[in-house]
């Protein structure tokens, strides 16, 4: 079970192929209703950053870098992009699935394909409505 980036990156590079790990950064807005344990609102991607395992040197590190740029994000998508035993998928091969990160959180599909971490590192398990 993955629960903390570091768990995450040791998967990734266990892994057959190399990865590159994809980051989406989004705002949450909670609508908040008394005696529900489950919360609901919208989430809207604000950035995106790929980056090899490697290259990752903490959680508190890359929470450092996003809020360098921007520090509206309350929780970040991460997925993993596979390449070749040889090489790494390449900033190119990942563009197109950080789009399709981001659509799919703006057009509400699922998401449990994706680790989900708040600012403090918990995991956040999200369901569509």
């Amino acid at each position: 079970m993955i629960a903390t980036l570091a768990d995450l990156i040791k998967a990734a590079q266990e892994q057959k192929e190399q990865q590159r790990l994809l980051f989406l950064f989004a705002k949450t807005e909670s609508k908040k209703k008394k005696k529900k344990k489950h919360q609901t609102g919208t989430i809207t991607p604000l950035m995106c950053v790929d980056k090899l395992p490697e290259d990752i040197v903490s959680f508190k590190a890359l929470v450092e870098e996003a809020d360098n740029i921007s520090t509206d994000w309350d929780i970040m998508l991460i997925a993993g992009l596979s390449g070749t035993v040889n090489a790494p998928p390449t900033t190119d091969d990942a563009e197109p699935h950080l789009n399709k990160m981001a659509n799919d959180l703006t057009s509400g599909q699922e998401l449990s394909s994706y680790v989900i971490f708040d600012r403090k590192e918990n995991p956040i398990v999200m369901q569509p409505r």
